[in-house]
């Protein structure tokens, strides 16, 4: 079968986004879970210990509170209220922590640090993967064992106002609800004002035991503004006020009741110095947990300063003060100083509940769970407690009694902290087996792309797909039987729980099929390729074939970057190699061009490595090919060098343009800091977004704007330059109305909105110019465009001077849009997404337009700088197959990092960083070549239009 070269490396990446998906389930699997499932009922709870004496406390222990009521604040920093922002914009909670009836604790949240995975973490006290990042955005029900649905089954009322996310997660389980959308980030005033306009009317109440309020606000400034803005303390100042108003509420209701309440204050994750989360930073892990509460009454001079412990903690602490059985995942332990001042019975009772429920996880995780450390000390703690229970029931009040006690409890405090240890380690397994199954499909259409680089890269770039060649048959079945026999017994085996075990066989034999079928094709172009090098070498090629310079350079520069990809310092700065490898293809250029310019070249530079296919199989010749195509301004005429036929300041321009690109990437490179090292050092973007210099920041953006349209509208028709303008005026009007940049006769406006009809009007136009911009461009396929009106800077005075190939040429573009997207502030972190950038324009939360906007927000770096390769090899060039061979190095480019970025993830699987810094990569890696399938996609559909038309 024949196909064209674009044609077939859509095809390829298609399938590669295949098997990345297969790994990525294998690698992001879902966490282990206790095999006492809720759904089975109840199980009755561990008696209490005895050594020769009957116990008779054999049920869950009585309630501690009466009431409770948790506060979450989305995105609130542990500095918020501990710091000085704390003291200056939340004195109520400041006294509270300092001086009242209160327990004060710093939580350390895991990454990934968003929202839906935080609640579950509170609610649970299980650890969520990261691949609940992805589901963050559409939240499935919670089938997990969790607080919320103990307290349904023991029959409690609870009530629910905030983010709708908790809604999802418990469908069903909240006996009046108000569910506010949390990823509308540019409104952060109705979002909380729709939360406490319940609060007078239910805190009058008394038909619940549980309420749950959760706050959009402070996340929402964050993401628009940052952790420095105006806008924060205003914020906590309103949370300070509505901390105060329930607690006052709660206090007076006591009288009613024969317990205590019990108001929490929490949040789910922090704030970054840029606003956002998703990572690991000090910032976005530390939270702050502050348990307020009549019963922790404490003395004069009683100075508690706050502790550190877990966010899953939170889980066993609320099931305890509820009298609900702790849930079956959780990994948490209680925070004891809730209980100490309890009896010292109950102490003990609450502490071997726990302990035993973290046995029971470990037991059913770990198979050597006898030899743990933390099982060995629940074991003593627990005969101890025994002891304790024989001597307490003699004799109640004695000095021995109380030192016994009091050992027990360390023990039990010991086992707590090493058992929560191990299972956080033991919490989540490698699906290996689907893990290769990915890994193999992904590494068989690497193998295959390279392989077929000969054929592709040929002048009419077509090769052939040897889907029923001779020994193709015996050979894909015998795979397809050997495939199947290994699916059968590893997912027969008694110990083998696997994603890819799961899927009908209807399914997991499809992927089979394919996997065959790869690589049979692999095999028998391998085979041609053995075959057509014996015939090569009794033909040699031309003796002057080598490599250029160039080639050289773009060959290191992808293996060093492949090779860096192993580090975890390089992947979180992988910035850095991005941007040395620009600007080394400067300096590489500019050198280039000196020689091409100065010293001139008589002979004919060879233009590339070609293959020409005989019918004795691949034969490589050095020839012109598409470079040639590419800078011919004339069939009847062509120089031995380009740059000859320059005039004077033409010449100069040719020789100035390096230079000025790499001046632009070092500015660019100061626009945004990303990475880790100096993310937090202040950068051009940081000053021009400032308060202080609106008035530079609406100037740059006028001249910016005004310059995007000169250069665009050469050559456009008056429609569209029509439409171009209004859309960029409506740009500038979009920004004026969010408050980022003024009007001149307006300077002073306080006049800001969410800027949703500016946003849609510039909607309105974009469309317009994709419209007819798509038209023209089609058009200039077939009718010779005019190449002095279709100019830019590195077009006219880099790559057709030069005369650089396809290949060459698609290589450069790519590493600039990865340059580019650095340059955007992004990084291989997730806190630096910036999801607002899905919300431009939308009133309410809509789903689909969301994800696209945050992705094009995203990846738009690298999407532009293809968008412009597809432009100039089709308005710049004469070859017919130069977007074929575009699309080729497109994807081999983008497939070579991903496929061995897996192969690396994988070997490091048990790295110390590997869910801090190369598991959130990966995703990035995986999310880049579903964008590269799209680009692919639309590589081969411009090419295919063309040859349609011609």
């Amino acid at each position: 079968m024949r196909l064209g070269s674009g044609t077939f490396a859509t095809c390829c990446v298609a399938i590669e986004v295949l098997g990345i998906a297969v790994f990525l389930r294998g690698f992001f699997p879902a966490p282990v879970r206790s095999s006492a499932r809720a759904v089975h009922g109840a199980e009755p709870p561990a008696p209490e210990p005895s050594a020769g004496a009957s116990s008779n406390w054999t049920t869950l222990p009585s309630p501690l509170f009466s009431k409770v009521v948790i506060v979450l604040i989305d995105a609130l920093r542990d500095d918020f209220v501990f710091g000085s922002k704390g003291v200056k914009f939340m004195p109520y909670t400041t006294y509270l922590v300092e001086k009242g009836a209160s327990h004060s604790f710093v939580a350390e949240a895991k990454p990934p640090t968003v929202t839906m995975p935080r609640i579950k973490a509170l609610m649970t006290g299980s650890l969520p993967g990261f691949v609940d990042v992805v589901r963050n955005l559409n939240s499935p029900a919670l089938l997990e064992d969790s607080v919320i649905r103990q307290a349904k089954t023991a029959g409690k009322r609870i009530i629910f106002y905030g983010d709708e996310t908790w809604v999802k997660l418990f469908p069903k389980h909240f006996v009046e609800y108000d569910g506010t959308t949390s990823f509308f980030v540019s409104d952060y005033t109705e979002v909380d004002n729709n939360v406490t306009r319940h609060l007078d009317k239910v805190l009058k109440r008394g038909d619940w035991d549980m309420l749950i309020l959760h706050y959009l606000g402070l996340d929402h400034i964050g993401h628009i503004s940052g952790p420095n803005s105006p806008l924060i303390g205003h914020k906590l100042s309103e949370m300070d006020s509505v901390l105060m108003k329930i607690h006052t509420s709660l206090q007076s209701k006591e009288r009613e009741t024969p317990l205590p309440n019990l108001l929490v204050l929490c949040g789910d994750h922090g704030m970054s110095e840029t606003g956002s989360h998703g990572a690991s930073s000090m910032e976005e892990v530390n939270t702050p947990l502050i348990l307020i509460s009549s019963a922790f009454e404490r003395k004069p001079g009683d100075i508690r300063h706050p502790k550190h412990v877990q966010q899953t903690d939170v889980a066993a602490t609320l099931a305890i003060a509820l009298g609900l059985p702790i849930p079956k995942d959780s990994v948490g332990s209680l925070l004891f100083p809730v209980v100490e001042g309890r009896p010292m019975r109950e102490q003990l009772r609450f502490l071997h509940l726990n302990t035993v429920q973290l046995s029971k996880l470990l037991q059913e995780n770990v198979p050597s769970y006898e030899k743990d450390p933390g099982f060995e000390q629940f074991k003593m703690s627990e005969r101890l407690h025994g002891n304790w229970i024989r001597l307490y029931l003699e004799e109640k009040h004695s000095e021995v009694l109380f030192n016994l006690g009091s050992k027990v409890l360390r023990q039990y405090l010991a086992a707590l902290k090493t058992l929560s240890l191990s299972l956080s380690t033991q919490v989540a397994q490698y699906d290996m087996y689907s893990m290769m199954v990915g890994t193999v499909v992904v590494l068989e259409v690497l193998t295959l792309l390279l392989l077929s680089v000969p054929q592709a890269l040929h002048r009419k770039a077509e090769l052939e797909v040897p889907l029923s060649s001779p020994g193709f048959s015996l050979l894909f079945y015998l795979v397809i039987l050997v495939l199947s026999a290994v699916h059968v017994i590893v997912c027969t085996s008694a110990e083998s729980s696997c994603y890819f075990c799961g899927l009908s066989w209807l399914a997991a034999g499809g992927v089979m099929v394919l996997a065959s079928a790869l690589l049979c094709v692999v095999v028998s172009v391998l085979t041609n390729m053995l075959v057509g090098g014996n015939a090569s070498r009794k033909n040699p090629v031309h003796p002057s074939s080598r490599w250029s310079e160039l080639d050289l350079l773009i060959l290191l520069g992808t293996v060093g970057h492949v090779l860096s990809l192993g580090a975890s310092s390089f992947v979180e700065e992988e910035h850095q190699t991005w941007y040395f490898l620009v600007n080394t293809l400067c300096l590489a250029l500019s050198q280039e061009t000196y020689r091409n310019c100065f010293l001139g070249d008589d002979s004919e530079p060879p233009c590339g490595l070609r293959v020409e296919q005989g019918l004795d199989g691949a034969t490589a010749a050095w020839q012109d090919g598409p470079a040639c195509d590419v800078l011919e301004r004339d069939k009847g005429h062509r120089s031995p060098s380009a740059s000859q036929g320059l005039r004077g300041h033409e010449k100069w321009m040719v020789l100035a343009s390096p230079w000025l690109i790499l001046a632009c990437c070092r500015l660019l490179r100061s626009l945004n800091q990303t990475g880790v090292q100096w993310a937090h050092r202040p950068d051009l973007g940081h000053w021009l977004t400032s308060s202080d210099h609106k008035a530079e920041l609406s100037v740059l953006a006028a001249i910016s704007l005004l310059v995007v349209f000169v250069l665009v509208q050469r050559g456009c028709s008056s429609v569209s330059k029509a439409a171009l303008a209004l859309g960029l005026l409506g740009v500038y009007c979009y920004r004026a109305a969010i408050g980022s940049v003024r009007f001149p006769w307006r300077p002073d406006s306080k006049d800001i909105s969410k800027g949703i009809i500016e946003a849609r009007f510039v909607y309105v136009f974009v469309l317009g110019i994709l419209f007819t911009g798509t038209k023209d461009l089609l058009k200039s396929q077939v009718i010779a465009a005019d190449f002095q009106l279709k100019t830019t800077l590195m077009t006219k005075f880099i790559w057709k001077p030069l005369r650089h190939d396809a290949a060459e040429i698609t290589v450069m573009h790519y590493w600039f849009g990865q340059a580019f997207f650095y340059f955007q502030g992004n990084s291989n972190n997730i806190a630096t997404v910036d999801i607002s950038a899905g919300f431009v324009g939308l009133d309410t939360y809509v789903e689909i337009p969301a994800v696209l906007l945050t992705a094009f927000g995203t990846y738009a770096g690298p999407v532009l700088w293809a968008s412009h390769l597809v432009h100039f090899l089709s308005s710049e060039t004469r070859s017919s197959s130069a977007l074929s061979h575009a699309c080729f190095c497109y994807a081999l480019i983008c497939s070579i990092p991903v496929s061995t970025y897996i192969v690396l993830v994988t070997s490091l699987r048990y790295h110390l960083f590997i869910w801090s810094v190369f598991s959130p990569k990966l995703l990035y890696e995986g999310m880049h070549l579903l964008i590269t399938a799209a680009v692919c996609v639309f590589f081969t559909a411009m090419d295919q239009t063309r040859l349609t038309q011609s």
